[in-house]
This record gives C-alpha cells, structure tokens and sequence, in this order.
C-alpha cells in the first residue's frame, strides 16, 4: 500500500490551515467585545484547557483520518455511482445535506451512547461558552467518528468532497459557541443551527439536557424530537450535571472512560457490564437511574 499516496490526498484538504487564523482572530474579537458585556465570559485556565484540548484532539484524529481516507477511496472505487456523481453543483449540494444529516446521527448517539459519550465528553466539559470551547473537542471521539461517513463514498462521492464538507460544517459550527449574539432572525432560527440553539445543546438544565444536537440545519432535532427552545426565563447553566473541576488536558479527555471501567468492575452480571457501556449515561444497576428521559419523568 503506497502511504505517500494517501498522505498526499489528506494533504489537498487544505480547510483547516485557513480556518485556524480566523478562529484565533474570533476569540480575540469575542475577548474585547466581552470585557463590557460579559467579563467572566472567558477563564484563563478553562480557556488554556479548551486549546490544549483543540490540540490533543487534532493529533489523536490524525491516524484515523488516514485510515478513513483509505476505506472512503476504496468505497468510492467499488460504487456504482462514482461515475454519476463527481462534483457538479448539485451533488455538493446534495452532499451538504447528506453531511449534516450523518453529523446529526453521530452527535446524537455520542450524547445516548455511554462509550460514545466518554468520547465526547470533553467538549462539554466547560462551565464556560465561547469560541475558546469550540476548540475543545473531544478526543475519544476522534477513533470513531467517521464510521458515521462510511455509507456516503458508496453514493458516489469522493473522499476529498466529504472531508471538505465537514470540515465546512465545522467550521460553520464554531461560531454558534458563544453568548453574545442573542437571536438571529426568526427565519434563520427555524432553519439553521444558532448560538441560542447551541447554548441549549450546552446547558446542564433538566430542561435543556440532550437537545440540539444540529450541526448546521437544526430541521433534523426538529423532525427527531430532540429540540428544545431557548426561553427568556431558564438561563442556561454551562457543563456537566456533575463538573469534573480540573484543568489537566488528559484528564479531561479520559475521566469518562476511567468512570464507565470502576462500574463495569462493580457489576456483576455481563448484562449490566453491557448496560454501562451501551445504555445513556446516569444508569445504574443499584443506584437511582439518572438518564434524561428519566430524570425528565421525575421532574415534570
């Protein structure tokens, strides 16, 4: 297998040494623009730990991003529309709503999923919501992520074009981290992902918790059942149920799995060592079940 090859084709996707000056330049505009409006908007620490983060997660994708390459040109080689679809207007369009439609799937099942949600974790992780958290992606969830793009390469697209379309969904996807862009306007709420919109997916509010899950278009929460409105009178409250309160990188990234390991040791049956896998995050096998949809019951 030619390497070289492969790492010559990663190397064409060339979108995120154009974005990263420009979210460094969001995140110095967003600290000025918040020394009035908002001054505890940003923490030295948190802010340091959520770039720290940007950056662990970049080395950690790398690896699987190749392998991803690989399995997506192979894909592409053996399908039946290579042919049909090239990159014609429409099938980027095309494209952009099949991206964000996997992207949806993925974000939603890291959040239902426990494995998947230790993954991912670390992005919520701060009590604190600016452009610096955007940075802080999770690291786990570099190992698995693109299994959620496997089917797209068998539709006929190319590698290169799913690459470059999520890399623009996150790109998109970096600018709702923030509080101080209130609504857009209401066409734009009812079709696009928002900073409202996001600011819900952050919160740790009963209300609020496991929603939006929208990478771009939020129609998808909207024809899943998984949206949920900012409203004027619930602030959201930023970070996890239970905060980790620590600012070391590695920490963060892995306390998760390291919580889902002491359960499965403590479960007996392979049954409930499953469960603590696979189930959404908060059950338990001997304690109160702390999963969204219960806790919702519970406190309606």
């Amino acid at each position: 297998m030619n390497w070289q090859f492969y790492l010559n084709e990663l190397a064409k996707d060339q979108l995120i040494t154009f974005a990263l000056p420009v979210f460094f330049i969001g995140i110095l505009i967003e600290v000025y623009f918040a020394r009035d409006q908002s001054p505890s908007l940003y923490s030295k620490k948190d802010t340091l730990t959520s770039l720290l983060m940007g950056v662990l997660s970049a080395i950690v994708e790398f690896l699987p991003k190749l392998l991803a390459l690989v399995v997506f040109m192979y894909l592409h080689a053996v399908s039946p529309l290579k042919d049909v679809v090239e990159r014609q207007w429409w099938a980027w369009l095309l494209l952009f709503f099949l991206d964000d439609f996997s992207y949806y799937w993925f974000h939603r099942l890291n959040h239902q999923v426990r494995f998947l949600w230790a993954g991912h974790v670390s992005h919520h992780s701060s009590e604190h919501l600016n452009f610096a958290t955007a940075l802080r992606q999770g690291v786990g969830e570099r190992l698995h992520k693109f299994l959620f793009w496997m089917w797209l390469p068998l539709l006929g697209f190319d590698a290169l074009m799913i690459f470059v379309m999520i890399g623009v969904s996150l790109f998109y996807q970096f600018w709702v981290h923030t509080e101080l862009v209130k609504k857009m306007p209401i066409w734009y709420e009812a079709i696009f992902n928002t900073p409202s919109h996001h600011r819900v997916h952050h919160a740790s509010n009963i209300k609020y918790l496991d929603a939006n899950h929208a990478g771009v278009l939020i129609i998808w929460d909207k024809i899943f059942g998984t949206f949920s409105e900012e409203t004027e009178n619930e602030k959201p409250v930023y970070g996890l149920t239970t905060n980790i309160d620590s600012y070391n990188p590695l920490y963060v990234a892995i306390h998760e799995y390291q919580a889902i390991w002491k359960d499965v040791k403590r479960a007996k049956k392979l049954s409930d060592k499953l469960k603590y896998m696979f189930y959404a995050p908060g059950w338990s096998h001997d304690g109160e079940d702390m999963r969204t949809k219960v806790i919702r019951v519970k406190n309606k």
